[in-house]
């Protein structure tokens, strides 16, 4: 991996706010090598615009507040389907979920390594198990 322990920590604050604001299918990628001219994208979800909104405001004051970097460049924000946070050593995609599956960055940098970015795992709603799958009344 080649993302500086300072982009890690800031990529981390972003995971974790933009999961704080209910983003969903939070990826954290490791591009450096790839592109050369920024260390790494954490790409994320969201439903509404409303919601990719209030992600993007909750990203931006963490990293200022616990970091004090600021984006030297927004993108998007007009359109509310995809906001480009670009802090130049990282890049925080905030996508609708449409247009993450339309443009496919996953599918883009697939061969990158995924970073770590220190979230909870994710477990599936209990309606979506057997019964007496997951519970300790079988």
């Amino acid at each position: 991996m080649t993302i500086t322990d300072t982009v890690l920590a800031e990529l981390r604050t972003a995971a974790a706010a933009a999961s704080e604001k209910l983003a969903t299918d939070i990826v954290g990628l490791d591009v450096g090598e790839r592109l050369g001219i920024t260390e790494a994208f954490l790409v994320c979800s969201a439903p509404t615009d409303r919601q990719i909104d209030a992600i993007v405001d909750e990203v931006e004051f963490r990293i200022k507040t616990e970091h004090g970097s600021q984006p030297l460049r927004r993108e998007g924000r007009e359109s509310g389907t995809w906001v480009l946070l670009d802090y130049g050593h990282m890049v925080v995609h905030v996508q609708h979920e449409e247009e993450r599956v339309l443009y496919g960055l996953d599918r883009l940098y697939a061969d990158v390594d995924h970073v770590d970015l220190g979230l909870p795992a994710v477990s599936a709603p209990e309606a979506s198990q057997e019964p007496g799958e997951g519970s300790a009344e079988a």
